[in-house]
């Protein structure tokens, strides 16, 4: 008998659908500028006029030295923070970068956890795989793997990873929940979350949540702390710890000028941990 989508199902499919083909599309042109390629309109374009995707990350965290050390085509300027910051990876850890894109912080987190790590890059637009696919071979990456998926169903096995990474994806998904609980059952007892994302900081108007571009763009589907923080809970996680990056009002709010994004929504690092078996 064949399943009836319900209308929560159909929206879910549509946001889905809606985000693979906007970054299917940056995957092909080989550049964003800001969080999503919904902001690259041409007032966005000449806001970011003379910043490319290394400079956008710079100013997000990340170190000249850092955006340099990656294959060119890597880097697509498509973040909102740093989640290498605060991941504090060590050698020989597993890392999982949720929506790993061309492969940016897998190959960060390649060079960190060294020959005897691994890192596992899962997205969900096969035009980003094989991007990244092209460049960790590129590299030599030997270390790194990419894999076609959802976050909201991991090709990971359980308690099989030390850290997950992400940059400016969680809020994309249209079943938040359901990727923490996902995300906590691929890691190890111990295992430790280390998120760059969007959250919102004021409720964000009716008309901005139905439009789909600003789904697409990191802004619309953003949740309050308050919110994300009881889903990690929910799912589980101890140590929680959101905290909003106060400079980052500037940059979300170049992405859509005249929308007054950055008075709505902000990046902030999301920490987590799972609890370690007790013996």
């Amino acid at each position: 008998m064949t399943k009836t989508m319900n209308a929560q199902e159909f929206e879910n499919d549509t946001v889905r659908q809606t985000v693979r083909e906007r970054y299917g599309r940056i995957a092909g042109d080989g550049a964003g500028c800001g969080c999503a390629s919904a902001c690259c309109s041409p007032e966005a374009a000449t806001t970011m006029a003379g910043h490319d995707a290394g400079a956008l990350s710079q100013r997000l965290g990340y170190s000249a030295e850092e955006t340099g050390a990656v294959p060119a085509g890597s880097n697509l300027g498509l973040g909102c923070g740093n989640p290498q910051a605060i991941a504090g990876l060590r050698s020989g850890e597993t890392v999982l970068d949720l929506g790993s894109g061309a492969g940016f912080d897998a190959f960060l987190a390649a060079r960190a956890v060294g020959p005897t790590g691994r890192v596992i890059g899962v997205d969900m637009t096969p035009e980003m795989v094989s991007r990244a696919r092209r460049n960790q071979a590129e590299g030599g990456y030997e270390n790194v793997e990419f894999r076609p998926g959802e976050i909201e169903s991991l090709p990971v096995a359980d308690a099989s990873v030390d850290v997950i990474l992400s940059n400016c994806v969680i809020n994309l998904s249209p079943d938040k929940p359901r990727v923490f609980r996902e995300a906590f059952r691929v890691l190890k007892p111990g295992g430790r979350v280390a998120v760059a994302d969007i959250v919102a900081v004021a409720p964000i108007p009716d008309d901005m949540r139905k439009d789909w571009e600003l789904y697409a763009g990191c802004v619309a589907g953003a949740s309050p702390v308050a919110e994300l923080k009881a889903m990690l809970e929910q799912a589980g996680f101890t140590n929680i710890r959101i905290v909003r990056k106060g400079d980052s009002r500037e940059i979300v709010g170049g992405w859509y000028p005249g929308r007054q994004a950055g008075d709505y929504v902000a990046s902030a690092s999301i920490e987590a941990r799972k609890p370690a078996i007790r013996r």
